[in-house]
């Protein structure tokens, strides 16, 4: 197996890394994701165990808004759905148990068992390992420029070499609609911010968090407990971004930008939004319906293809690992992926 990357190991250029991210079961994007995140659950844990290291730290999940929001109404779905374990809060038992936050009172919050972190650094940093230690030929600093099929095999030219192969996996992140030109792919790339705040006051308390989603007046935003050494982070979800390409996305982070997430953390937790200590900025490329692609190309069977995360991806990379290879492979996989499928934007997928 050949990997090509254009960039280094566990790079910060597009949309994998951040040092922590969110994992969640009761997942409020729809009940058909909840079979894959408990495969890809199994495949984090099966990793964890081979390579004798940690990836996934479980700290609950609170999902809060209006009972009707979409952050807490489709998560109550998904559990219902998938009978996960859960509690449903009432803002005063969201403030008794966590004394930090400051629900409205006409808010709630379900709460998962199984929520929790990853690290995203140390994940793809394992996962290259371990594929290395399985024979697998992978090239950084090496940019993929042109590719081309028949059904008899693939031609990838590069910044550096030609190679030939039986079938090809393309996962370009917000360099497909580059990449799969010919597909006229509905992507659009948007630049996404997060950062990392020192609390005010009751830093212990903070450590105690769990992971959460907030969906206030239709804005939604995340965060994580406190981790020391970075803060406190959180961010915006699909708010507030602005469409840009991988050339031009604007790294630097302005002060008007910083005062706005400081404001809106503080609804919530008061005491969280004081001094910002880093911030980062990332890529979401995003489908119009926000789910997933992972399909094989509706001209080539050989060439397999996944993108458009939208900016929740990054918890599901196990299974949809292991799905591109069935597809790959056999041409089939036993995961449910029929949300994913590139016909629903009039693809002529066979």
């Amino acid at each position: 197996m050949l990997g090509l990357e254009q960039f280094g190991v566990a790079h910060d250029q597009g949309s994998s890394h951040g040092r922590t991210r969110v994992i969640r079961q009761a997942y409020y994007e729809g009940p058909d994701y909840v079979p894959l995140l408990f495969r890809a659950y199994d495949l984090w844990h099966a990793l964890e165990q081979e390579a004798g290291t940690t990836l996934l730290t479980k700290t609950g999940a609170l999902h809060m808004g209006a009972a009707d929001s979409a952050a807490v109404a489709g998560a109550a779905l998904s559990a219902r759905t998938h009978r996960l374990p859960h509690e449903m809060l009432t803002a005063d038992e969201i403030r008794k148990r966590y004394p930090v936050l400051r629900p409205r009172p006409d808010q709630v919050a379900l709460f998962e068992y199984e929520g929790g972190i990853l690290v995203p650094e140390r994940c793809t940093a394992t996962h290259i390992e371990l594929a290395r230690r399985g024979g697998a030929d992978l090239h950084f600093q090496e940019r993929v420029d042109s590719w081309t099929a028949t059904p008899h095999g693939v031609s990838v030219r590069t910044s550096r070499d030609t190679y030939e192969a039986d079938r090809l996996v393309m996962t370009a992140g917000p360099w497909t609609g580059q990449i799969l030109r010919d597909l006229g792919l509905p992507l659009e790339v948007t630049r996404a911010v997060v950062y990392w705040f020192e609390p005010r006051a009751h830093v212990e308390e903070f450590r105690r968090l769990p992971v959460y989603v907030w969906e206030d007046h239709g804005t939604n935003a995340y965060g994580f407990p406190y981790v020391d050494g970075q803060g406190l982070k959180c961010g915006f979800h699909q708010a507030y971004y602005e469409v840009t390409t991988p050339q031009t996305i604007r790294r630097q982070v302005g002060e008007d930008e910083k005062a706005r997430m400081g404001a809106h953390l503080a609804k919530l937790m008061p005491d969280a939004a004081g001094e910002v200590l880093s911030f980062s900025t990332c890529m979401y490329t995003n489908t119009p319906d926000y789910h997933f692609i992972i399909d094989r190309h509706p001209a080539h069977d050989n060439v397999v293809l996944a993108c458009g995360f939208s900016g929740h991806g990054f918890k599901f990379a196990t299974v949809i690992g292991e799905v591109l290879a069935d597809l790959a492979l056999q041409g089939r996989t036993v995961q449910p992926i029929g949300l994913f499928a590139l016909r629903r934007f009039g693809s002529p997928v066979r």
